[in-house]
Order: C-alpha cells, then sequence, then structure tokens
C-alpha cells in the first residue's frame, strides 16, 4: 500500500500539511479513531500571534523566552513568531471564524497566563474544534488526499534494517519509508510504503492518571520514533494544566487559561485568594507555577480542590466569552455566573518529543514529527500558553515547505519494500486484565511518583518498578495477536520510561521539572536539552522495537 507521503493524525498539523504538500504529491493520512478525535478539536484557549498595534514579536519572544526557563532556542523562536501572525491569518482565509473584535477591525484578542499584551486569537472557548472543522472539510474534498480512521500505526519502516537499504551501511542515516498500521476494523496488519512519513500524533497526557488530553493521547508518534532509532528530547517537562475541572462525571474537561486571563480568581477552600504567595504575577503567573501553587494548597489543606472564582464579573460577559465552560458546568450543577469552579492540575502537554530541525525532520532521514509529537526548541522547560497551535502551524508550514523543494529529488524513486508483519503465534488474548492491570499500575504509579513535585527516591523506585511491566508487556506483544489496547499499552509503557529517565538525568528544578532534592536551576551544567536515544543495531528487520 503506497503513497508519496504518510501522515500519522488528524490534528491541526498533520491536516494543515496534508493540504500544503496534496498539490504534488499524494497524502494517505492515518488516525486511529474518528478523524475528529484529537487534541486540536478540545483546544479552547486559541492561538497566540502578534495581532495588534499594542504588540510586538520582541514582546511576544520575552514572554516565550521567559516561560521556556532558559531552555528555549532563540532562532526557533524568532522564527515562529515572526512567521505566526500570517499563519493565523492564513487559518482565518481558509474559513477559520475568530471571534471579531468589538469594532469589527481584526480580532477579539484574550489574555492568558504569562503574556504581557492580549495575543490570543479564538473562536470563543470552543476554538480548536472551529479550526478541526474547516481543516477536515478541506481534506475531505481533496482527491490527493486519502483518510483512513480507525487505522493505528504500530511501527516504523526503517531502512538500515533492510539488506540493500540506503542506511548507515552506505555512510548515510537511517531512513523512514512508512510503517505498520493495524486496520482496527479488519484486525489486519498492513503495510504502507511512503517516500515521507509526517508523525503527527498529539501527545501522552494518559501516561498519567488524571489528565485533560482526549483518550487517544498515548504517546504513540514518540514511542514508535525512540523505537526506530530517533533522537528525543526533553521528556521531563510535563506541562499540567492547573484548571482541570473537578468533577467526577465529566471526563477530561479543562477550565481555559483565558478565564483567568478575563479576571478569574484561585481561592483555596475557605475562599481566600492564595496566588500572590507564589508569584508576583498572581493568578496570571506561567502554568508551571499556577500548577505548583495549586499543589502546595491542596496538600496544606488536605483540600481535594480549589477553586476558580469569575462569578464578580458580568454575568452576560461570562456566558458569551465562556459558552462551552459555562454550559458544561452548569449541566454538573455549577453556575459559574454566582459561584467558583472547583479545578485540579491534571497532565496537559509535553514540552518534550521528536528532537527536529527548523524544517520538522528527525534525526532519522525523510521521518519528519509536527505539532506535540515533536521536540522543537520553541517551549523550553515551558510551554507559553497557547503557542501549541501556533508552532503546529508553522512547523507544518515549513515542513511542506521543505518537502516541496526536495520533491524533484524524491519524487522519482523508488519505494523500499519488507517483509509483512508477523503475527503472534497464541492468538487473540483471551484475558483483557493483562492489558487492564499494567495500564493501571503505569498511570497511578506515574501521577505518584512522576508528578508535579518529584523526588530523587521516587524516581528511583519508578525506574526499577516500570522496568518489570516493559519485559511483560513484551511478552505479551510478540505472543497475541496486536489489539489497540496492546499497542496503546506498549507506547505509554516506553513514554514513561523516557519520562522517569530524562528527570533522573535533569538534577535541578527548571520549568516544569520541581525536584525537591534540586530546588534550584543549575545554568552550569544543566543549560542545556536532555536528549535520548536508542541503540537499534540488534533491532528485528524493518522493525523499530
Amino acid at each position: 500500500m503506497r503513497s508519496d507521503v504518510l501522515v500519522i493524525g488528524s490534528g491541526i498539523a498533520g491536516l494543515s500539511f496534508a493540504l500544503k504538500v496534496s498539490s504534488f504529491a499524494t497524502v494517505t493520512l492515518i488516525t486511529k479513531k474518528e478523524s475528529a478525535d484529537t487534541a486540536t478539536n478540545l483546544a479552547q484557549g486559541g492561538i497566540a500571534a502578534v495581532l495588534s498595534e499594542n504588540d510586538s514579536h520582541l514582546l511576544h519572544m520575552d514572554d516565550t523566552l521567559r516561560s521556556g526557563s532558559g531552555l528555549c532556542h532563540d532562532d526557533v523562536v524568532e522564527m515562529v513568531i515572526g512567521d505566526g501572525s500570517d499563519r493565523v491569518r492564513e487559518l482565518f482565509d481558509m474559513g477559520v471564524k475568530f471571534t471579531p473584535a468589538m469594532d469589527g477591525d481584526g480580532f477579539d484578542l484574550g489574555m492568558e497566563g504569562g503574556h504581557s499584551q492580549r495575543r490570543v486569537a479564538h473562536a470563543l472557548d470552543f476554538t480548536g474544534q472551529k479550526i478541526e472543522e474547516v481543516l477536515l472539510e478541506k481534506v475531505f474534498s481533496d482527491p490527493n488526499i486519502e483518510v483512513l480512521e480507525n487505522h493505528m500505526a504500530i511501527d516504523l519502516l526503517i531502512s538500515s534494517r533492510i539488506p540493500g537499504g540506503d542506511g548507515p551501511a552506505h555512510g548515510k542515516r537511517d531512513v523512514c519509508f512508512g510503517a505498520y498500521t493495524l486496520n482496527t476494523v479488519s484486525g489486519k496488519v498492513e503495510t504502507r510504503l511512503s517516500k515521507l512519513t509526517v508523525l503527527c500524533t498529539g501527545g501522552c497526557g494518559k501516561v498519567y492518571l488524571y489528565t485533560t488530553n482526549p483518550d487517544i493521547a498515548t504517546g504513540d508518534g514518540v514511542a514508535m520514533a525512540y523505537r526506530a532509532g530517533a533522537k528525543v528530547a526533553n521528556m521531563e517537562f510535563v506541562q499540567f494544566h492547573p484548571t482541570c475541572f473537578y468533577n467526577y462525571k465529566v471526563k477530561n474537561f479543562l477550565i481555559s487559561e483565558a478565564v483567568r486571563g478575563e479576571g478569574g480568581v484561585l481561592v483555596n477552600s475557605t475562599g481566600e485568594p492564595f496566588m500572590g504567595k507564589y508569584d508576583k504575577r498572581g493568578d496570571l503567573a506561567t502554568r508551571d507555577v499556577v500548577a505548583r501553587g495549586i499543589d502546595a494548597e491542596m496538600k496544606t489543606s488536605g483540600a481535594d480542590c480549589v477553586f476558580l472564582d469569575i462569578s464578580h464579573r458580568d454575568a452576560g460577559f461570562i456566558m458569551k466569552r465562556f459558552p462551552n465552560i459555562y454550559e458544561t458546568c452548569r449541566k454538573s450543577g455549577i453556575d459559574i455566573t454566582s459561584e467558583p469552579i472547583p479545578v485540579v492540575p491534571a497532565a496537559h502537554y509535553m514540552c518534550g518529543g521528536v528532537l527536529v530541525d527548523k524544517w520538522g525532520e528527525s534525526s532519522v532521514s525523510r521521518m519528519f514529527a509536527l505539532g506535540e509529537t515533536s521536540c522543537t526548541g520553541l517551549h523550553g522547560a515551558n510551554r507559553l500558553a497557547s503557542n501549541s497551535l501556533l508552532e503546529a502551524v508553522v512547523f507544518a508550514d515549513r515542513a511542506a515547505l521543505w518537502l516541496k523543494k526536495a520533491w524533484p529529488g524524491l519524487r522519482d524513486r523508488p519505494f523500499l519494500e519488507t517483509t509483512p508483519w508477523r503475527d503472534g503465534v497464541e492468538g487473540a488474548i483471551e484475558e483483557n486484565v493483562l492489558i487492564s492491570h499494567n495500564w493501571d499500575q503505569i498511570r497511578r504509579l506515574m501521577w505518584n511518583y512522576v508528578g508535579i513535585v518529584r523526588r530523587s527516591k521516587r524516581l528511583l523506585l519508578a525506574q526499577r518498578r516500570i522496568a518489570p511491566i516493559l519485559e511483560e508487556i513484551k511478552e505479551h506483544f510478540d505472543d497475541y495477536l496486536l489489539t489497540t489496547d496492546l499497542i496503546e499499552l506498549r507506547n505509554i509503557a516506553v513514554i514513561s520510561e523516557l519520562i522517569v529517565q530524562s528527570a533522573s538525568l535533569r538534577k535541578e528544578s527548571r520549568g516544569l521539572h520541581f525536584v525537591a532534592d534540586y530546588p534550584n536551576r543549575d545554568e552550569l551544567n544543566f543549560r542545556k536539552d536532555t536528549i535520548v536515544q536508542k541503540n537499534n543495531k540488534n533491532g528485528r528487520q524493518g522493525r523499530g522495537d
């Protein structure tokens, strides 16, 4: 099964890239659930860019660098922010209906934590959904793009394990030429060959017990890339969103950063505002600071949550600005126009990922990573609010420009071949407890030992406990027929190992990585990316495990 380009994932990055290259290349876009099951679709806040006369590239850069705690790559920050306004206007021209300014001139711009100016273009609190709808409509109507729902990538195809390939034996980098994928409807494993493979699989929030992410966020792209020998960076920097709705009936619903941007105040169980104790910016401090402040308040008081109060604002304004949040909370018995919202921190965004260059290419040739799957150097140790959609569209555009320039040399190159997938010899797993037990163990382990505040001893214990789980999962994976649950379990186990390994290497506190044993930043030894890479010399032919 062949196409010029294989895109894995259907969020803003994958859809944007596919649309930009389909004019000269055939594209197969696969997604493991339905095409709208993405983190993009859940994004409430918006997309940050310099869109007003009161703002400047220098101010946006300064806010991004300050949030990143010394680990942002200055050249990447300058590039992304410099290109940002053009990409937002491009989305607008494609049909994304961003909320207009009151006077009808330009966009209504929101304020969020860590920003010094109003610069977040939004579609009320449905921004991601509106972007996804427009991009999906265009993708489905494009004859050069084949969209395959319910197809899950298993492993990448790498030429260094193919006799006669153009890998290291010929003095070149490993080359990616497609992936094994599981058709989750038929249960069959398919071999998909391509000349360029793009990982846009989103984040890995499901590694943690509590997350704002959709169920699909199991770190698939990063895990596959790592098994294939690609460099992976900064996996210790997991962003916990400070304000996830605390209600057991409502799953993974976050209360947007924009609520605090419009005057929302965090209060503890006694009704006392508390963020002023932790940062001079108060409720508009960056997410890492706010999450640790909430965590400290909950541990001090023993309370199960804190509260976010915006009830002092006009009720009409609240309902108009935050219709989705208002309605969701109202259905759960909370009227946010007259009472505070119970909130807790939850795993939200991975600032690390597959290490890529300024065009989005990984250390493995012809393997690109975009969006949350990648580590571009923009976010550093802590992502500035609403910079994620910005990064996705800018790097999707740059990757498309790279391919357009390289296409004359790639177009006529033959597809490499590999052997078919070998199915498990013991048939289907009859007892799903083999999967669910390990899944639950990993998520609780990560939440309790590798969460908002870490300790060296806990990290060591986590490493010891993950090792035998990984071995058990490997046995299941080799012995049984594949299912989505088994593939995802394997991936979250790899991601957990990478987070723990990276966190153990960084013996300081910086940005999202706070270690009680090393509470200060160490500029001499740790002002650098944490990069890990697997040695695949003994890997199976064509497979990255």
